[in-house]
This record gives structure tokens, C-alpha cells and sequence, in this order.
């Protein structure tokens, strides 16, 4: 039996689309960044260099949560999602030097390199795109992200060219599951959430936020979701990861 036809498919990147492992706990890391920092002549030891990092982004998301709570409609959903190059920059004025965006955003790109493992599509991710698109359905992404990290590895991984829309949630200063997110999508896009369908591996980010705002979803449990989550309740579900099959089951 055929299911329900919808116009837009709304996915989740990592987790969902794109398998990643990082790890910015690595000593290794902060060695080799400090000396990036270094060369630029902001001098911090590694030790220094991570606890002025965590500092800065701690008390960035507590004074962005402070403001996005301040919305009577939203103070009790609001997560914060800063734009991590601000942090890279200042810790180069915190060493008195007047770095520009552009370095900030290098030294942030970086920072990622250093940090990640590995990064990769889910086998048949570009299929699944594909299809959907030629469906006539529109395709977008929704993902809580760091631009300067992911817009490259969208390149990377050559998916870019698949979504009708990209919204990382480093744009708009809040991500999923905060409603402010979602219908930002509605907004730009024209989307309307009935004729939509979320995608993604996270309960509480990616299924309990698009029903709050009265998607549909599809849960996929992948290698990636958190640890011990209960499969939440939703439209479709597939206990591990698939895409072939999630396309079986949208586009039957």
C-alpha cells in the first residue's frame, strides 16, 4: 500500500546522511592548534589555549540563551547555537592580535581538521536524494551545525547539489529542537509542516521538535544517535541504519 505523498523531505545531516567521528578532546589537537595560534603570534600552551576556548563558548551560549529566553513564546525551548568563528577570533585578540574573519574561519576550519577522523556518506545517501528530487518533492536540509565546518563538508562529500535548501543552525542563532528553527524553514522556504516530512536520528531534536510543529517523521537509528534512546513515536521508523530502505518506504 502506497503511503503518504509529500511534497518536501527534510533531513538531518549527520547522523542521518553523513557518518562523522571527531574528537576535540585529543591532546594532539591542541598541540598543533596552538602552534597554529602561535605562527600568528597568539602564544597559548595547549592547556591555555583549550580552557580559554571552552570558557568563551560556555559563556557565549549562556548570554545567547539568556536573550532567546527573553521570548515569552519561547522561554522554555531555546537552545542556543553560536557562530563558533567569533570564538576563534577572539581568542586571537585576547593575545592582542587583530585578526580578521577570514583567519578566524581558517583557524576554526582547522580546528576541525584536526579534530575529526572521519567523515563520510551513509552508503546509498546520494541515491535516496536523488530519487526524491525526482520525485518532484522538495529536498531540504536541517541541521545543527557550524557553517564554516559543515558548507565545506557538504562540498566535500559532493550532496550540496541534492537540497533546494540548506539552514545550518549557526545562522539563526538557535537549532533543533527550538520551534524559531523549524519555522524559519516555513518562513524562507514556503514550506508548509503538514506537507512535510522530518528525517533524522535524534528523538529529541529532529523527531520531537518537527512535531511539535506539526511534521511528520521518520526516525532512523543509526551508529550516531544517543546512546540508550527509546525510539520515539513517529510516522516511520527503521531501528538501524538504511537509507536504501527508507527510500523503499517513500517512494514504494
Amino acid at each position: 500500500m502506497k503511503g503518504k505523498v509529500y511534497r518536501n523531505y527534510v533531513f538531518d545531516l549527520y547522523g542521518t546522511l553523513v557518518d562523522i567521528h571527531t574528537d576535540e578532546s585529543a591532546a594532539e589537537l591542541w598541540e598543533k592548534l596552538s602552534l597554529f595560534y602561535g605562527y600568528y603570534g597568539a602564544v597559548y600552551t595547549p592547556g591555555e589555549l583549550r580552557t580559554a576556548y571552552e570558557s568563551l563558548v560556555s559563556g557565549k551560549e549562556s548570554a545567547l540563551l539568556g536573550s532567546l529566553s527573553e521570548e515569552p513564546r519561547y522561554a522554555h525551548e531555546s537552545y542556543p547555537e553560536i557562530k563558533l568563528e567569533e570564538v576563534f577570533r577572539e581568542l586571537y585578540l585576547n593575545r592582542g592580535v587583530e585578526a580578521d574573519m577570514a583567519l578566524a574561519v581558517h583557524t576554526g576550519q582547522m580546528f576541525r581538521v584536526l579534530g575529526t577522523e572521519y567523515v563520510r556518506l551513509y552508503e546509498g545517501a546520494k541515491e535516496l536524494l536523488a530519487a526524491l528530487r525526482n520525485s518532484g518533492a522538495g529536498v531540504w536540509l536541517l541541521s545543527n551545525a557550524q557553517r564554516i565546518f559543515t558548507a565545506y563538508e557538504l562540498n566535500y562529500l559532493d550532496i550540496a547539489r541534492y537540497f533546494d535548501g540548506i539552514m545550518i543552525s549557526s545562522d539563526y542563532n538557535t537549532k533543533k529542537p527550538d520551534r524559531r528553527f523549524y519555522e524559519a524553514m516555513f518562513r524562507e522556504y514556503g514550506i508548509k509542516p503538514e506537507e512535510s516530512l522530518m528525517i533524522g536520528n535524534d528523538a529529541r531534536c529532529d523527531i520531537g521538535g518537527a512535531k511539535a510543529v506539526g511534521m511528520d517523521t521518520f526516525y532512523i537509528r543509526s551508529n550516531l544517535s544517543p546512546q540508550d534512546e527509546v525510539t520515539p513515536e513517529c510516522t516511520y521508523c527503521l531501528e538501524k541504519m538504511d537509507l536504501f530502505r527508507v527510500a523503499e518506504l517513500l517512494l514504494q
